[in-house]
């Protein structure tokens, strides 16, 4: 199939979105991105190139320097960018900008929202998620890090882990207790609050994780010792900080599912391309449906995934419930576009574990989506209690 893979779209709007991000990742070869992946280099030149493009704010307000477009927007940008081959190396250096601050933009005073929203639109803020804990995992009201009252301000002690981008980012959002949650099963989330902090290297040490995948941008474990912190820069109200950040969850599992579709389909363009050229006893690989099945059935589950995508992110724009469909875009699109990478690995045979056809770092960086940023059993649960009423399993 030449020329890019997946569907197209229905909205002229979008289509010359989807065109121009096109563009300018061609600019950003698969070398390029094996380069950043193997010497652990955050892609300085194609988040510059990002921010000057003025791609960065597209789902910001235009009063706070956005665009004034919305979560189905900035889908379709991050799924040409994965699409490209730049995958989740490519992704992960934008997506906080792109959506990370939707709880400062929906719940932060004023002072917030004037002060860091224009400059993560242009690129010159860079930001980070700061809310999983060793111990606490999934289960978020176990969170520990905690922020205790200093007359109008407060300081914050305390560990995360899997804060991504924390070696480049100059402030990341953290949800930390400001007090014990009220007795009972059903108050377990109160009590904890959301802020807009500095990432001050006096007193936050940030140490990368060694990991298998998407080394261009690093996670890291954050350690905060007594970190100060300005009374203005709590997000919202004090203790519902979890209410907050939940209207930033939505949105993410929205792009991280269209993130997922477009390394899917940058695999099956390289797979597609090598399975016509390779000839093992006379003919094209290609040619055999041991092959072509696979490839064909990989195909339909990402065109399947990325309409429910679309619908999920079209019903967050309207201001509509979009829980249940941004976890099954999430579940759908995790699972097919590791898939379409695996398949690719096997057509190219033991190539496809070399890094010189890219596909296994792919494959790498797809596996990342069935585990972050909910897993898949999580979405699931999700599923089972919210749509299909079903008792709660944990």
């Amino acid at each position: 199939m030449s020329g890019a893979l997946g569907s197209g779209f229905d909205d002229p709007d979008h289509t010359l979105i989807a065109e121009a991000v096109r563009e300018r990742c061609a600019e950003f070869p698969d070398e390029y991105w094996a380069a950043c992946d193997a010497e652990h280099r955050f892609p300085w030149e194609f988040f510059t190139a990002m921010a000057e493009g003025g791609w960065l704010g597209i789902a910001l307000p235009e009063e706070y320097g956005g665009a004034g477009r919305g979560v189905t927007e900035a889908a379709i940008l991050l799924r040409e960018v994965a699409a490209s081959g730049a995958a989740m190396n490519g992704c992960t250096a934008l997506h906080m900008n792109l959506f990370g601050l939707q709880p400062v933009l929906k719940y932060g005073n004023e002072r917030l929202r004037k002060t860091f929203l224009p400059p993560a639109a242009e690129g010159r803020l860079h930001v980070a998620f700061a809310v999983t804990e060793p111990d606490a995992g999934t289960d978020t009201s176990r969170i520990k890090t905690a922020a205790e009252r200093d007359g109008d301000n407060w300081v914050i002690s305390g560990q995360k882990i899997w804060t991504s981008k924390a070696l480049e980012s100059d402030v990341a959002l953290i949800l930390a207790r400001t007090a014990p949650a009220p007795p009972g099963e059903r108050h377990r989330f109160e009590g904890l609050s959301l802020f807009l902090i500095d990432l001050d290297r006096e007193h936050v040490d940030i140490r990368p994780i060694p990991k298998a995948g998407r080394n261009a941008v690093a996670s890291c474990e954050t350690f905060y010792d007594r970190l100060p912190v300005e009374g203005w820069r709590l997000v919202g109200e004090e203790g519902r900080g979890f209410k907050h950040i939940l209207s930033g969850l939505n949105p993410e599992r929205i792009l991280i599912a269209a993130e997922a579709v477009g390394i899917g389909y940058a695999a099956l363009r390289r797979a597609t391309e090598y399975a016509r050229v390779r000839e093992v006893f006379d003919r094209p690989i290609g040619a055999n449906q041991a092959i072509s099945h696979p490839l064909a059935d990989a195909y339909a589950r990402l065109e399947a995934a990325w309409q429910m995508t679309m619908v999920a992110a079209r019903r967050y724009d309207a201001g509509l419930p979009c829980g249940a469909e941004a976890n099954i875009a999430k579940y759908l699109a995790a699972q097919a576009g590791y898939d379409a990478a695996d398949r690719a690995v096997q057509t190219h045979g033991g190539l496809g574990y070399a890094h010189e056809f890219h596909v296994e770092r792919y494959w790498r960086e797809a596996r990342i989506m069935r585990l972050a940023p909910v897993s898949q059993e999580m979405s699931l649960n999700f599923i089972a209690q919210q749509v299909l009423d079903l008792p709660r399993s944990y």
